[in-house]
This record gives structure tokens, sequence and C-alpha cells, in this order.
């Protein structure tokens, strides 16, 4: 199933691990990011969504959390920007990275909706929270 978190950030593959065996049988990953964690605010990199695309399934905890901040008043960009205001390296993202934020995730829902009329509701979102009384 489709979890979409690189696709909002545009950053496609950009971590990797490297393994140090200096210290003999003591050894560690160390997870090393290049640093373009939201990549450039005005390419959305839509190969990302290929397994959407391909598989065309979500679960719908996912899919009522996108659709929640696809809405006015938890608009994703406006609780990313709430979120990092505290930060004391602030403002941690330019308004266009925000933006583009909102924008991508416009186009998952899009392509959920695409989904949903090719394969129909129950096809594409697959209920992970049966039995839960919050939901």
């Amino acid at each position: 199933t489709f979890t979409f978190p690189s696709y909002k950030s545009g950053n496609m593959d950009r971590h990797h691990y490297e393994t140090f065996e200096k210290f003999g049988n003591h050894t560690f990953y160390l997870h090393l990011d290049n640093g373009r964690g939201f990549g450039r605010h005005s390419h959305d990199e839509m190969s990302i969504l290929t397994p959407l695309r391909q598989c065309c399934i979500i679960k719908k905890s996912t899919f009522l959390r996108l659709q929640l901040l696809a809405t006015e008043p938890f608009r994703l960009s406006d609780v990313m920007r709430e979120s990092l205001a505290s930060d004391p390296l602030s403002p941690v993202l330019s308004e266009p990275h925000l933006e583009a934020l909102d924008r991508r995730l416009k186009k998952i829902l899009a392509m959920v909706e695409n989904c949903k009329k090719a394969d129909g509701h129950k096809e594409v979102i697959v209920d992970d929270l049966k039995g839960n009384q919050y939901f």
C-alpha cells in the first residue's frame, strides 16, 4: 500500500547507509542524508507515485488523513508552518516549499480518485480501521 511520505517532500531516494567496521564486531549503521529533503519546490517528481498508480491501493487511515490535510482548517502547509514555527532555524521552509506540499497532496488525491473511478472504492481503499471506535 502507498504511504506517500517522500512524494510530498519531493525528495525521491536521497538516503543511504554506511557501515563502519573499524571497531570489530561493534559495527553500526550511519544514516546519511544529502540535505535536499524538500527538493525543488517547482518540480513535482511524479515517478514517486508509480506504486500508487500501478497498484491503486491505499489504506483508509492514510486516505482519511490526506483528505483532512487537504481541507482549509487543517491544510498541510498551514499545519507544517505552525509545527516549524518554534524551530530555532525558523523559517525552515520557504513559502514556495509549503505551497508545493499542498499542490502535491492534491495530485495524490487526484490519483486516488482516478483509481477509484477505474477500480471502485472498495478495491482501492483498504479498510485498516475495522473495529476502531475512534474512526
